[in-house]
This record gives structure tokens, C-alpha cells and sequence, in this order.
């Protein structure tokens, strides 16, 4: 992975509201714009400095939306993956970790991609959701 200088919490905050409601059509180019790295490290920032974090997958399929959920789980250091009934067709898989709650549901909307809600539980904590990030943020090798 490339070195990437520590980031402030609001050049982290800058960097990925970029990514907020950006049409799935244009996220492959912005992402090839982005350092990869760089985005890791703000989306691990910014939910390092909150208190619990909710997760949404918007998909073309179940396994597509699963891989993405995991991939951003494992990276940003949670041990459990729900377990879920496939479904057919575009998805939306919520997942809120710290109650464990997580459902699937049919998905007709074209955005495509996850989005971290970052909560405090203190009013002067982050309150922000950050997405639609790419579903291989994670996954894909940065570029070169």
C-alpha cells in the first residue's frame, strides 16, 4: 500500500463527502482520481473518532452487496459478518454492528456503492454519513 500522510479529521471529512450521492455512473472515474490509500485511511479516521458506525449497500446482486459489507467490515477492524438470505436482483443490505441488526431488501434506486453513517452518542461528536463510497474500496489494489 502507498504511503499516505496522516490526514486531519477534516481533510478526512473533505475527502469523502466528495463521494456523497455521486451517481454510480461517474464512481469508477472519480475513483480512479482519488489515491485509493488516501481514502482508506479518512474512512478509517472518521470512524475510529465516533462511537458506532451504521452500514448501507446499494448493489447490482446479494453476493456483489455481501463482498462489499464484508471487505468494509474486516478492514475497519469488525470480527462479525451477518449472515443473510440471498436475494435476487439489485439490493440494499443494512447492517448496524452494534446491535447486530441487518436486513436485505429489493433495491430500484441507481446509486450503487456503501454508505457509513458515523454516529456519537455525545451532541458534540460526528454525526455524518459519508457514500457512496466504492464497493471495492477495500478489494481492489490501489492504483499505480
Amino acid at each position: 500500500m502507498p504511503e499516505v500522510a496522516a490526514l486531519t479529521f477534516s481533510e478526512a471529512h473533505a475527502l469523502l463527502k466528495q463521494f456523497d450521492c455521486l451517481d454510480h455512473t461517474r464512481q469508477s472515474a472519480l475513483d480512479g482520481l482519488l489515491v485509493r490509500a488516501k481514502v482508506q485511511q479518512a474512512l478509517r479516521l472518521v470512524t475510529e473518532l465516533s462511537d458506532y458506525q451504521i452500514f448501507g449497500v446499494c448493489a447490482d446482486s446479494f453476493d456483489q452487496g455481501m463482498a462489499a459489507l464484508t471487505s468494509f467490515l474486516t478492514a475497519l477492524g469488525y470480527d462479525t459478518v451477518p449472515t443473510l438470505q440471498p436475494r435476487q436482483g439489485t439490493v440494499y443490505i443494512k447492517y448496524k454492528p452494534n446491535s447486530g441488526t441487518c436486513y436485505v431488501d429489493s433495491y430500484p434506486g441507481n446509486h450503487r456503492g456503501v454508505l457509513v453513517s458515523c454516529q456519537s452518542y455525545y451532541a458534540d461528536g460526528i454525526s455524518e454519513t459519508y457514500g457512496h463510497l466504492p464497493l471495492d474500496l477495500f478489494t481492489r489494489l490501489p492504483d499505480s
